[in-house]
């Protein structure tokens, strides 16, 4: 099928059970990102959500120079390996230049392609060239149907699959709105995911910072679940408010059982309607 895609061996779209893309926003260490890890794992299992695991080694887009990026692609694909080999889950990452994707895709399952960076011709052709599938962050400053082209793009190109994931759209300086239209556009021409956490964002809001408010994740959350979604997209962190990146609008583990309850009950009772329907 055109909006089915696999990340190893979770499908994603077509129909396939709603899947949990979660992690840390950036890489701190070995021994946190393993922690993370295990304690996404066992509240996805506990809510029977298929579970993708996702960190990033660098955060190239920063507010400002002295922001923290990350370990670098060496450690950060070494911790990557270690959570593959002792939590084993897939992983997703996201790539920001073209040299980079061959070399992260020897170790993760799915390459991310930034939002910013959606439209960027030979950083798609270098992740799609490594027969992985991609995960297209949909840019601020992109109306949904564009995003076609860039999935065309990248089809053509020859990733194995790309899942589009809606993140909100500039409404005016320091501030993002999601149009839950959105949704079910993109959805018409690819798996569609949504991200709770970044669209919370209020970009560049602390000087050098970006902020956020978290309040508005699980309610975002609940709207895009019932609108349809084929993932769901949330950044956890034991202690947000210490997190070294995009702390404001990341959730904690409680926070991520109750919005996993509650995500759970919205989409098993669509999909019950939705096989009403078809009776």
């Amino acid at each position: 099928m055109r909006n089915a895609m696999k990340i190893g061996t979770i499908p994603v779209g077509g129909g396939a059970p709603l899947v949990l893309i979660a992690g840390l926003n950036v890489i701190e260490s070995e021994e946190a990102t393993l922690s993370v890890a295990r304690a996404v794992k066992a509240l996805a299992a506990q809510h029977g959500f298929p579970l993708v695991f996702k960190a990033s080694f660098d955060k190239a887009n920063r507010s400002s120079l002295q922001s923290y990026r990350g370990p670098g692609i060496d450690e950060g694909l070494r911790v990557l390996a270690a959570v593959k080999r002792s939590v084993g889950l897939p992983i997703v990452t996201d790539v920001h230049e073209p040299a980079q994707a061959k070399r992260v895709a020897e170790v993760v399952d799915c390459l991310q392609i930034p939002a910013f960076l959606c439209r960027q011709t030979d950083l798609i052709a270098a992740a799609a060239a490594t027969g992985l599938p991609l995960h297209l962050k949909k840019g601020q400053f992109l109306a949904p149907d564009d995003v076609r082209n860039a999935v065309a793009k990248a089809r053509a190109l020859g990733a194995t699959g790309v899942l589009v994931t809606e993140r909100g759209t500039t409404f005016g300086y320091q501030n993002l709105v999601v149009d839950l239209r959105a949704l079910p556009v993109m959805r018409s021409f690819a798996p569609v995911g949504f991200d709770a956490t970044h669209a919370v964002q209020h970009p560049g809001a602390e000087g050098v910072a970006t902020g956020g408010d978290r309040r508005f994740v699980a309610p975002l959350a609940r709207a895009a679940t019932a609108v349809g979604l084929d993932a769901l997209f949330v950044e956890v962190h034991p202690d947000p408010d210490r997190g070294p990146c995009d702390g404001p609008s990341q959730i904690d583990f409680p926070m991520l059982a109750r919005l996993l309850t509650e995500v759970r009950t919205i989409d098993t009772a669509l999909r019950a309607l939705d096989g009403a329907s078809r009776t």
